[in-house]
């Protein structure tokens, strides 16, 4: 990300303890360097968020080609063990599903009398 080197970081060194002092240079380090972790926690944050929305697309995606294949389940041109992803995708998502379907539907909220 950034390439600083040895050399760099002694010059920032020195203009730091020449332009602040020796007594604001700590704080001003530990300020900067909470800046720093910050920042990488976040890179961090946004990084996970988006390899779990990366899995979730492949996912989806993988889930349409077993749909797509299920019309064709009696084919032969299908692998078994294939097949028996798919039925037993179409069992977890029956089981994941069933629940809802028990439901009562919720009442809605009585409207607001405008008086």
């Amino acid at each position: 990300m950034l390439d600083i080197g040895f050399w760099e970081l002694i010059v920032i060194g020195v203009l730091g303890l020449i332009v602040l002092g020796p007594e604001r240079l700590p704080v001003a380090v530990r300020t900067v360097s909470g800046w720093v972790r910050t920042a990488k926690k976040m890179a961090n944050n946004v990084k996970q968020e988006l390899e779990q929305e990366l899995e979730i697309d492949k996912l989806h995606s993988d889930l349409k080609k077993a749909e797509s294949i299920s019309s064709d389940l009696n084919s032969d041109a299908i692998p078994e063990e294939l097949r028996e992803s798919v039925k037993t995708l179409q069992e977890a998502a029956a089981d994941v599903t069933r629940p809802y379907l028990n439901q009562p539907p919720k009442p809605s909220a009585p409207p607001l009398d405008k008086e």
